[in-house]
């Protein structure tokens, strides 16, 4: 038993006394090394645009009245009556209940500061109101019915795609791919090879709205316009920008 322990003594000993003895004589091993090597992967970004050009399908109308008068139940009567008749003859032209809506009610009084103090000396009440309609034949008839029915505030016209998901989507990709034909091109004049997309954002610019009326002289006269008022749906473009990032290598 006293054996078996001494033999690992006496290799550790050995060991021991062997590095001791290269020590001494200056003599050195050689010694194994695992050398690790990390490989940076670059980001290399690339914007891309798509544009689709759509029609609009809905025309929106925001019509308003603006009365002025001695006492609240005055104002609100007579502006109450003059909204009502106005979404009466709008129904009859065929818009729901759903594509009529009021976008504000505004009641407030009228100050007279000359004497030095604050008196009130009447009210003044607006409401406001949008429509939408999808049979463009029936804006001008419906323009020209709301203005002599009453409505003295025409805000503008305004015509827009009531569903752009299909137009946005078209869009997309047609941004998705400029992006990625820029990409290969420019890594190509560059010496790069592009390696799996990292990130991808996207921005969406702001549809503008053709407004194209002759509502001004309807406003301006108080009533009815000398002509009909003349639209035009024009068209809308969509717009999306893409940023794609690559790793390269």
């Amino acid at each position: 038993m006293i054996k078996l322990v001494l033999k690992p003594l006496y290799v550790i000993l050995i060991i021991v006394l062997s590095f001791w003895i290269l020590n001494k004589l200056n003599i050195s091993l050689p010694l194994s090394m695992v050398s690790t090597v990390t490989n940076k992967n670059d980001v290399f970004t690339v914007d891309g645009q798509g544009k689709v050009t759509a029609k609009p399908d809905t025309a929106q109308i925001n019509l308003g009245v603006t009365v002025n008068g001695n006492s609240v139940s005055q104002v609100q009567s007579q502006a109450n009556e003059t909204m009502n008749k106005i979404t009466s003859d709008l129904k009859n032209l065929g818009a729901s209940d759903k594509d009529i809506k009021t976008t504000n009610y505004s009641l407030n009084p009228n100050y007279d500061y000359r004497s030095g103090s604050q008196k009130i000396i009447g009210y003044v009440i607006n409401i406001y109101l949008t429509v939408k309609t999808k049979d463009f034949n029936k804006i001008n008839q419906m323009i020209d019915a709301a203005t002599k029915d009453g409505a003295n505030q025409v805000g503008g016209l305004s015509f827009v795609v009531d569903d752009p998901s299909k137009f946005e989507n078209e869009a997309r990709k047609l941004a998705i791919d400029n992006a990625k034909q820029k990409a290969q091109k420019i890594a190509n004049e560059a010496g790069l090879r592009l390696g799996r997309v990292l990130n991808v954002s996207e921005s969406q610019q702001p549809r503008p709205q053709p407004v194209l009326m002759n509502a001004a002289k309807a406003v301006d006269l108080g009533g009815a316009p000398e002509e009909s008022t003349q639209v035009e749906p024009g068209s809308t473009e969509i717009v999306i920008n893409v940023t794609l990032s690559y790793e390269t290598r």
